[in-house]
């Protein structure tokens, strides 16, 4: 599992992950996405179109670093999700928590509103 962090222009953090978000995937990159979104009012991008498995405890991840940032009036929204992780957070409603979004327009807009 890789995860790579870009500041955007607009103090938006891009969090881009690739692999699979399995136990040993999560193991690699759960201490740096909880650092990555520690920070206060940060407003967070979690581009996932490089996620080919999404398992329960992923899903854990993505949720506590949403509630870490709401908890500091921060954002997060999951991008471009493949087809299939599509389905795992569809079938969990994790969008009741996190918007899902497939355009950088639409995920900054969230951010911005």
């Amino acid at each position: 599992m890789l995860l790579t962090i870009t500041e955007l222009e607009d103090g938006i953090k891009k969090i881009t992950l690739q692999g699979r978000m399995d136990i040993d995937g999560t193991q690699k990159i759960d201490t740096r996405l909880t650092v990555a979104t520690a920070s206060e009012s940060a407003n967070v991008i979690v581009d996932l179109s490089g996620v080919d498995f999404m398992s329960s405890i992923g899903i854990g991840v993505l949720v506590r670093s949403a509630n870490a940032l709401k908890q500091r009036q921060g954002k997060i929204v999951l991008l471009n999700p493949q087809p299939s992780v599509f389905k795992v957070l569809e079938a969990t409603q994790i969008n009741r928590v996190i918007p899902i979004v497939f355009d950088m327009e639409s995920a900054r807009a969230l951010l911005n509103s």
